[in-house]
């Protein structure tokens, strides 16, 4: 692994102090995709198989989008507001997975700041800083869920983990999503291993495939069409921009996770190495970056305020469709794109 500033814990480490509690509370950052999803249920399966109580929070109170909600587990998870009026936090360890910031839990962080028995972060957003007691991040990973799998092993033994399918669904989940079905750079062999693992203790990945991209709605398919109608390629064709608005959504009765597959179909185009989407959400946009070459997004959207992967970053800004399209077509000019040699 990477060795990273938050991090000052082994996964050994982790497991052996998780084991020493009973009540537990496992959460990822807003919006949350395949990999904070199922990275938080496939530790709930190996905690549960060890007679822990585990709640599984949502860090807001958005319902988890259609394509994940396949999930073993996910309709037991909780939002963050709910729970904190139900039980006393101070009595639980809280992990975040897949979150390396207060910010990016949203109003969950309250339940971080609340919990005095133990904090824990598993995950692979390198950050400046560490939020937890306990923090294990490692950037080469292709998945948090891929970190979780590692932790179960050391919680259950591999034998153990072998037995339980929900757990390695979860973990495959995160494993596909994050590497957008093993197309993106971090498609190594760790992460090949990895899901060869999972699959022998009973992932399906037709199964995961159909759940998660064979099964969109209609709103989201044309919205499709929406996106690419409005498409601006930039660069020579190696950069491509697009948006949808507020009254789209509301048109189409389209959801968030309804958009959520347009920027890979930008990206999906020979030319370009770099695809930006936007969507508007009244006060404020939306953005998700795609890089398909070694264009580092994650930097660029950290200057908007966001962050993420090398190839795969998201950010919000403050502004309408109209400002947001002209901020991120000017840096995106500004890109310098090193060319392929023979």
């Amino acid at each position: 692994m990477s060795v990273t500033p938050q991090t000052n814990a082994t996964l050994p480490a982790i497991a052996e102090a998780l084991t020493q509690y009973d009540d537990v509370l496992i959460c990822g950052h807003v919006n949350p995709d395949g990999d904070c999803l199922g990275s938080q249920l496939a530790l709930a399966h190996a905690l549960h198989a060890l007679g822990k109580r585990v709640t599984c929070l949502l860090a807001t109170d958005e319902p988890v989008g259609a394509s994940l909600r396949f999930l073993p587990g996910v309709a037991d998870m909780t939002p963050a507001s709910a729970f904190a009026d139900e039980r006393a936090v101070s009595r639980a360890v809280f992990v975040a997975v897949d979150v390396p910031t207060p910010e990016r839990l949203g109003p969950a962080a309250a339940a971080l700041h609340a919990a005095a028995v133990l904090t824990v972060t598993v995950d692979h957003h390198a950050v400046p800083e560490r939020m937890s007691d306990l923090s294990y991040t490692d950037p080469d990973a292709a998945s948090t869920s891929m970190l979780v799998w590692e932790l179960a092993e050391h919680l259950l033994g591999a034998e153990g983990r072998a037995r339980l399918p929900q757990l390695a669904t979860c973990a495959y989940t995160g494993l596909v999503t994050d590497t957008g079905r093993f197309q993106f750079q971090n498609a190594d062999h760790a992460c090949f291993a990895a899901a060869a693992q999972m699959v022998a203790a009973g992932a399906e990945p037709a199964d995961v495939a159909r759940q998660v991209y064979q099964s969109r709605t209609l709103a989201s398919v044309q919205l499709e069409g929406i996106a690419v109608s409005r498409m601006r390629l930039l660069r020579e064709g190696r950069v491509a921009v697009s948006w949808i608005t507020q009254e789209d959504m509301v048109r189409l009765g389209a959801v968030k996770a309804d958009a959520e597959p347009l920027v890979d179909v930008l990206r999906s185009i020979g030319s370009v190495r770099v695809a930006c989407m936007l969507r508007d959400q009244g006060s404020e946009v939306r953005g998700s970056f795609r890089a398909k070459d070694d264009t580092d997004v994650a930097a660029i959207a950290r200057e908007f305020g966001g962050g993420g992967h090398k190839a795969a970053a998201g950010f919000t800004l403050p502004a309408g469709i109209e400002g947001a399209l002209d901020a991120i077509a000017r840096r995106l000019e500004a890109v310098s794109f090193r060319e392929a040699t023979a």
